[in-house]
């Protein structure tokens, strides 16, 4: 049986959208090579820039040179640490401005094999000015607090509590509750004396992250690197790109996440403005993606005795841990955007919970892809059967249909109406082949965000690749080639040979390839893929390949063994003696095409005169 144009051209369609996809997912890492080489055109400059940048954020241990004021808040003593701790979490504190100074996630590890730790450079602060003492402001990171002995309560819950106070009664107080299992850090800020502390009753916020490279391919991490926000319960993003600023109103929370890893800052009572910007690292020598300065103002009415309740997260970004906190920081998991963001609930509420159901059952992640990517294509075997019983049907109507061609040969737009009348009687539908190919395109595209997004695949090895959340590397080559790389991933060579077996053996059933475009369009996708699929995920290019394997084999068998070619010309004979009821899409179409070809018939007897 064959395939016809409008099969063919459905999945050329598939391709150009996946490509534009592919193209503006990857046009923020492009941005971020640009830059590159712009910094290493002007490095001169470009230094003294992110000397500027550096300085004013240098801290060392030594004890502060500050006078002590007589009755103001301390601001020299010698730093200490103090460490809590669960089952995820190891939190260092510091008592100058009592705030984390480190964050080691227990449970994850870095590409190189050394733990993943967030929080921890000179840049990351949490900051905010106060009256500390006669006519004097201070910044809160500035000021050192008593440290008071870890609390366990009933419920296995810990709680750190830092003080500072002076001699008139003023006092400040930061309170970190960490539950058990729980990535999330309950941080309260108790302020008595509010009026000798705070000014205009409001608080400004300082946050200050910078986060680490994690990942073996710095680069594509950038890339899924997002500076996330919640602002009237309303969920958005921006990509890292360059750099760039944002102000919100009534923001619920703030979050850096990289590609696998989130730090937030949340307001259980909303900040009233944020200020936000970011920048990318001028010199690549830099170990970090990005650095995130925030400003966020908390009001509050007049009183004397303030409670601030704030929570830090520091963890993975899993879908299933995030939700259980109810905050809608599980939006951050990119499980579509843009023109595809309606597959995100797809992954949410279908290929996530089955995914999770599989894999308590298996061990081998390679395996619970190849179990997914079998249920995703018996699901869409109606929709393939369809678009090859479409195919077998125009095969059938060809020698008609071509005799029309010839017919009309010199006047397409008769023969155009001829072929729709013709389709009409015996009950196909030119659109037969083209629509259920579109209609794969969300399955498509649901699973490109999720097999980039799952962390549950982080560190997971199949057959020759190490971690199924990076790309599959066979070997490594001395040199760069563009729009290829550096590597060689099997994997992407697999599901590019899968995909071209599909074109040939299309192109080989194909009625009429006399088109050059239509000859060469179907090889011309899966060359491309070699280039866009060897810095993904091996785990997408593993599913890619078990897809297209699967879809050759249910091709051949339901072209050669289900679809009964006898029976369509019979079916189609039977169509012919019903009255053709055409719709009224039809019949503007054909009123349009009529109209046409009148004035058309015009304008040749215009010219004939």
């Amino acid at each position: 049986m064959g395939t016809d144009k409008n099969t063919i051209w459905g999945f050329v369609l598939i391709g150009a959208l996946l490509i534009a996809m592919f193209y503006f997912n990857s046009k923020d890492q492009l941005a971020f090579e640009g830059e590159k080489k712009r910094v290493k055109d002007s490095i001169d400059n470009l230094i003294k820039l992110k000397a500027k940048e550096v300085q004013p954020i240098v801290e060392t241990k030594s004890v502060d040179s500050i006078s002590i004021p007589t009755k103001g808040f301390r601001l020299s003593e010698t730093e200490s640490l103090t460490t809590l701790e669960n089952e995820v979490l190891s939190i260092k504190f510091s008592n100058k401005g009592a705030q984390p100074k480190s964050v080691v996630l227990k449970k994850f590890k870095k590409a190189n094999g050394e733990p993943v730790v967030l929080n921890e450079a000179q840049f990351n602060s949490f900051n905010y000015k106060i009256n500390s003492g006669e006519n004097k402001t201070s910044d809160i990171n500035k000021i050192f607090f008593k440290t008071s002995t870890i609390e366990k309560k009933a419920d296995q819950s810990s709680i750190l509590s830092f003080e500072a106070n002076d001699s008139n009664g003023r006092k400040i107080v930061h309170q970190f509750i960490l539950q058990p299992n729980s990535y999330l850090l309950d941080f309260n800020i108790n302020v008595d004396g509010v009026s000798k502390i705070l000014a205009n009753n409001r608080i400004g916020f300082n946050w200050q992250n910078e986060t680490p490279i994690i990942e073996k391919d710095n680069n594509y991490e950038l890339t899924q690197t997002h500076i996330c926000h919640s602002a009237e319960n309303k969920f958005d993003f921006d990509y890292i790109g360059e750099g760039g600023n944002k102000e919100i109103k009534n923001a619920n929370w703030l979050c850096i996440k990289q590609q696998f890893f989130i730090s937030a800052l949340i307001a259980k009572e909303k900040f009233s403005d944020v200020k936000y910007d970011w920048k990318i690292p001028t010199d690549t020598a830099e170990k970090y993606l990005t650095r995130v300065n925030t400003n966020a103002s908390y009001t509050f009415s007049n009183q004397e005795n303030l409670s601030v309740p704030l929570q830090l997260y520091f963890g993975p970004s899993d879908y299933n841990i995030l939700k259980q906190y109810k905050n809608d920081l599980e939006y951050v998991v990119p499980y579509g955007s843009g023109i595809f963001s309606f597959v995100k609930y797809i992954n949410r509420y279908f290929l996530l919970p089955v995914f999770d159901f599989i894999q308590q059952h298996i061990m081998n992640m390679g395996i619970v892809i190849l179990l997914i990517t079998l249920l995703i294509r018996l699901i869409t075997s109606p929709i393939l059967y369809k678009s090859y019983l479409s195919g077998a049907k125009m095969k059938v109507l060809k020698p008609e249909v071509d005799a029309l061609k010839e017919k009309y040969k010199d006047d397409q737009q008769t023969f155009g109406m001829e072929q729709m009348k013709l389709w009409k009687s015996a009950g196909v539908s030119p659109l037969g082949g083209c629509l259920p190919a579109l209609l794969q395109i969300p399955i498509f595209m649901s699973l490109y965000y999720f097999f980039q997004s799952n962390i549950d695949l982080r560190g997971k090895g199949f057959l020759w690749a190490n971690d199924l959340a990076q790309y599959d590397s066979i070997a490594t080559l001395p040199f760069s080639i563009p729009f290829y790389g550096d590597h060689v991933s099997l994997f992407t060579i697999t599901a590019v040979i899968t995909s071209l077996l599909i074109s040939i053996y299309s192109m080989s059933n194909m009625q009429d390839n006399s088109n050059p475009l239509m000859k060469y369009m179907p090889y011309i996708f899966p060359v491309m893929l070699l280039g866009v699929f060897n810095k993904l995920p091996s785990a997408l290019t593993w599913y890619y390949t078990i897809s297209n394997t699967i879809t050759l084999l249910l091709q051949i068998v339901i072209q050669k063994y289900i679809i009964d070619h006898d029976k369509i010309m019979l079916q189609i004979a039977e169509n012919r003696k019903k009255p053709v009821k055409k719709s009224k899409m039809q019949e503007r179409i054909e009123s349009m095409q009529e109209t046409q070809k009148k004035i058309q018939d015009m304008k040749g007897k215009s010219a004939k005169k």
